[in-house]
């Protein structure tokens, strides 16, 4: 009898730091290899080297691109790992644009600290550099998904498959000792302006399924008429909306959707700013990669030229200095970091700034503290009153909510030995979970981080 040992290193309990390590007794399989994003004590995580011996690891498998699921890479390699790390092209290029922009982030932020003297830490080091990122790059091999691939001679096999979260993105089927291991991902919409629905699978002996949205289901909001309406109050007040939005994916969806608004007419020719420098290097993915998402090539081009790029921070201060009204699309979508900052920084403290959230906002992060109402948030090392109107879009949301999640697994013709619930927060969790235990009877499991389950195959 063989036995594989599920060791959960991170997305349990949380929605971010996706570590699933698959350890055999001939080979190891890490799942995705994400950084805690946060409150403080997860941050912390972060720092701490994994409770397992990386050298090890043999293949790392990734979802997708985002940082909660690629970030850690390269403390990885720095570990001792030496194998290989598969992806989708896109993906793969998205994680090289991400891994960069955090290392530079972290560079430059040490820079700052040692030169300013507030950190506790003498001197204060990023968790990586650039130059390790460059290094972790050498690992990468682009699959193509869809198609099988043998991992070992001991007939492991694995194959991606397209579930619609972001470009690129994912859900991946492990065949090992005549066991399918089937992990979610992050699952996108069934209805989704720039990709197809994802494929569901037929299969599972045992699943791990995201649960971000495992309490709820979106509302249907009418979203071209809000838009419309944030956009003539932005005019008629001459003032800002400011739009948080993750770099993969949403920010190319909200520029879609005012596109669209302006090119039927709906909205006037207001001037939209987007200040990510990570986003528009992903815009460029989508024009090499058409065959991921729907958009023509006319379309793709006319909505790149509808929008003014900025690129240098100095632009981030004309923008703002800008007195026209205008719409800002800026990272990051939890408001962690990123231009968005600079920009609330200037403008939450007036009554006529809109700021619209479009993703999920994770516990500690100050999306969620504008979502909850905060009367001021710290930016920069100040304290900012928020006057400006907050509003949350949650059918803008990238994550399958708890009935598309439903859907995805009711192509699954056997019974799963067990379900795994991941990357989602307690309440979600525990919903789902009841959810799934009342409509399909199937075995469910919520781990606990650093826990191992043993399973004898």
């Amino acid at each position: 009898m063989k036995h594989l040992k599920i060791h959960f290193l991170g997305g349990v309990g949380t929605v971010t730091g996706s570590k699933f390590y698959l350890e055999l007794e001939d080979y190891g399989i890490l799942v995705d290899c994400g950084m805690f994003q946060g409150a403080k004590s997860l941050r912390e995580e972060n720092w701490k080297p994994l409770p397992i011996d990386v050298s090890k690891i043999n293949t790392v498998l990734l979802t997708h691109g985002h940082f909660d699921h690629v970030g850690y890479l390269p403390l990885l390699v720095k570990q001792g790992f030496k194998g290989k790390v598969l992806g989708t092209a896109p993906t793969l290029e998205i994680a090289e644009i991400i891994l960069k922009d955090s290392a530079k982030i972290q560079e430059e932020e040490a820079e700052k600290a040692n030169k300013e003297g507030f950190s506790k830490h003498k001197p204060a080091l990023p968790l990586y550099t650039i130059d390790e990122v460059e290094e972790t790059l050498r690992f990468f091999k682009a699959i193509e998904p869809g198609k099988w691939i043998p991992l070992s001679p001991a007939g492991h096999k694995v194959r991606f498959r397209f579930n619609g979260h972001i470009l690129g993105s994912t859900f991946i089927e492990l065949d090992l000792h005549e066991k399918r291991f089937v992990f979610s991902g992050d699952l996108g919409r069934l209805q989704d302006d720039l990709l197809d629905a994802p494929i569901r699978p037929n299969w599972a002996d045992y699943l791990f399924i995201e649960s971000t949205y495992g309490n709820k289901n979106h509302p249907h909001e009418a979203l071209e008429s809000i838009f419309v309406d944030m956009v003539k109050h932005t005019i008629r007040k001459r003032s800002a909306l400011i739009i948080p939005t993750f770099a993969v994916e949403r920010l190319q969806s909200v520029m879609y959707l005012l596109w669209k608004l302006y090119d039927k007419n709906v909205i006037p020719n207001i001037p939209i700013f987007v200040d990510s420098p990570m986003g528009i290097n992903v815009l460029e993915i989508f024009g090499r990669f058409p065959k991921w998402h729907k958009l023509s090539e006319k379309e793709y081009r006319n909505m790149c030229n509808h929008v003014h790029l900025v690129s240098s921070y100095a632009q981030t201060w004309e923008t703002i200095d800008d007195p026209r009204p205008k719409i800002v699309i800026a990272g990051s979508g939890m408001v962690t970091g990123g231009r968005v900052l600079t920009y609330l920084k200037q403008l939450v403290d007036n009554p006529d700034t809109t700021v619209i959230l479009v993703g999920f906002q994770a516990e500690g992060t100050r999306g969620r503290q504008l979502l909850e109402g905060a009367h001021e948030i710290k930016l920069m090392g100040k304290y900012c009153p928020v006057n400006a109107t907050v509003l949350h879009l949650e059918s803008l949301s990238a994550h399958a909510d708890q009935q598309e999640l439903l859907h995805w697994i009711d192509e699954i013709k056997n019974i799963p030995e067990k379900i795994f619930l991941v990357h989602g927060e307690t309440t979600a969790l525990d919903a789902f979970r009841t959810k799934i235990v009342d409509e399909k009877k199937w075995r469910c499991h919520i781990p606990q981080l650093h826990e191992i389950v043993t399973l004898a195959l």
